[in-house]
Protein backbone atom coordinates (compact mmCIF):
# COMPACT_ATOMS: atom_id res chain seq x y z
CA UNK A 1 0.00 0.00 0.00
CA UNK A 2 1.38 3.67 -0.82
CA UNK A 3 1.27 6.53 1.00
CA UNK A 4 3.34 9.20 -0.47
CA UNK A 5 1.07 11.30 -1.92
CA UNK A 6 -2.58 10.75 0.23
CA UNK A 7 -3.94 13.79 0.96
CA UNK A 8 -3.26 15.15 4.94
CA UNK A 9 -5.70 16.06 7.08
CA UNK A 10 -5.97 17.24 10.50
CA UNK A 11 -7.95 17.03 13.13
CA UNK A 12 -8.44 19.79 15.58
CA UNK A 13 -9.95 20.30 19.14
CA UNK A 14 -9.89 23.97 21.10
CA UNK A 15 -10.81 24.57 24.88
CA UNK A 16 -9.98 26.14 28.18
CA UNK A 17 -8.14 24.88 30.61
CA UNK A 18 -8.11 26.65 34.31
CA UNK A 19 -5.50 24.68 36.29
CA UNK A 20 -1.77 25.64 34.26
CA UNK A 21 -0.86 21.98 36.36
CA UNK A 22 -3.52 19.99 34.59
CA UNK A 23 -1.87 21.22 30.97
CA UNK A 24 0.47 18.52 30.14
CA UNK A 25 -2.38 15.66 31.32
CA UNK A 26 -4.91 17.36 29.51
CA UNK A 27 -3.33 17.45 26.75
CA UNK A 28 -2.14 13.93 26.20
CA UNK A 29 -5.99 13.14 27.26
CA UNK A 30 -6.55 15.27 23.94
CA UNK A 31 -4.60 13.75 21.82
CA UNK A 32 -5.47 10.08 22.64
CA UNK A 33 -9.41 11.63 22.07
CA UNK A 34 -8.81 13.10 18.56
CA UNK A 35 -6.59 9.59 17.74
CA UNK A 36 -10.06 7.30 18.45
CA UNK A 37 -12.03 10.33 16.68
CA UNK A 38 -9.90 9.14 13.46
CA UNK A 39 -9.79 6.03 13.58
CA UNK A 40 -13.57 5.96 13.83
CA UNK A 41 -13.92 8.12 10.43
CA UNK A 42 -10.95 5.78 9.19
CA UNK A 43 -7.89 7.78 9.07
CA UNK A 44 -4.73 7.70 11.48
CA UNK A 45 -2.06 9.40 12.77
CA UNK A 46 1.04 10.29 10.87
CA UNK A 47 3.31 10.27 13.51
CA UNK A 48 6.50 11.86 11.27
CA UNK A 49 4.21 15.44 11.71
CA UNK A 50 4.56 16.63 15.24
CA UNK A 51 1.12 17.69 16.75
CA UNK A 52 0.34 21.14 16.92
CA UNK A 53 -0.36 22.49 20.29
CA UNK A 54 -0.86 26.34 21.42
CA UNK A 55 -1.66 27.86 24.92
CA UNK A 56 -2.39 31.28 25.50
CA UNK A 57 -3.54 32.74 28.98
CA UNK A 58 -6.94 34.55 29.07
CA UNK A 59 -6.45 37.15 31.49
CA UNK A 60 -10.42 37.98 31.92
CA UNK A 61 -11.19 34.22 32.15
CA UNK A 62 -7.84 33.36 34.11
CA UNK A 63 -7.45 30.48 32.12
CA UNK A 64 -5.66 29.45 29.03
CA UNK A 65 -7.29 28.94 26.04
CA UNK A 66 -5.78 25.94 24.28
CA UNK A 67 -6.24 24.24 20.09
CA UNK A 68 -4.38 20.64 19.56
CA UNK A 69 -4.34 19.79 15.79
CA UNK A 70 -3.29 15.83 14.70
CA UNK A 71 -2.53 15.39 11.32
CA UNK A 72 -3.66 12.18 9.68
CA UNK A 73 -4.27 9.92 6.46
CA UNK A 74 -7.12 7.95 5.37
CA UNK A 75 -6.52 4.42 5.48
CA UNK A 76 -10.08 3.14 5.64
CA UNK A 77 -11.82 1.75 8.72
CA UNK A 78 -10.95 -2.04 8.44
CA UNK A 79 -7.52 -1.25 7.66
CA UNK A 80 -7.25 0.89 11.21
CA UNK A 81 -7.85 -2.40 13.14
CA UNK A 82 -4.01 -3.11 12.16
CA UNK A 83 -1.98 -0.16 10.92
CA UNK A 84 -1.52 2.15 14.05
CA UNK A 85 -0.05 5.02 12.61
CA UNK A 86 1.80 6.24 9.50
CA UNK A 87 5.56 7.19 9.49
CA UNK A 88 6.14 8.98 6.34
CA UNK A 89 5.22 6.48 3.68
CA UNK A 90 5.65 3.19 5.92
CA UNK A 91 2.43 2.28 7.48
CA UNK A 92 2.88 0.79 11.28
CA UNK A 93 1.41 -2.39 12.11
CA UNK A 94 0.53 -4.05 15.07
CA UNK A 95 1.98 -7.23 15.72
CA UNK A 96 -0.98 -9.82 15.49
CA UNK A 97 -0.74 -11.49 19.13
CA UNK A 98 -1.07 -7.21 19.82
CA UNK A 99 -4.11 -7.20 17.97
CA UNK A 100 -6.16 -7.97 20.73
CA UNK A 101 -4.44 -5.98 23.71
CA UNK A 102 -4.62 -2.52 21.08
CA UNK A 103 -8.05 -2.84 20.62
CA UNK A 104 -8.87 -2.55 24.03
CA UNK A 105 -6.30 -0.10 25.02
CA UNK A 106 -6.53 2.25 22.58
CA UNK A 107 -3.19 3.81 23.48
CA UNK A 108 -1.87 6.96 21.97
CA UNK A 109 1.14 6.73 19.33
CA UNK A 110 1.86 9.91 19.38
CA UNK A 111 1.97 9.38 23.63
CA UNK A 112 4.75 6.49 22.72
CA UNK A 113 7.35 8.92 21.63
Amino acid sequence: MFFNHKPIKHFMVDGAIKDEATVPRLKEEYIRLLIVQMRETGYVPRIDIEPSFTLDYNSEKESFNFKLTIYGIFVGRKKTEWIIAVDGSRPISLQKNKLKEFSSDQESPLSQR
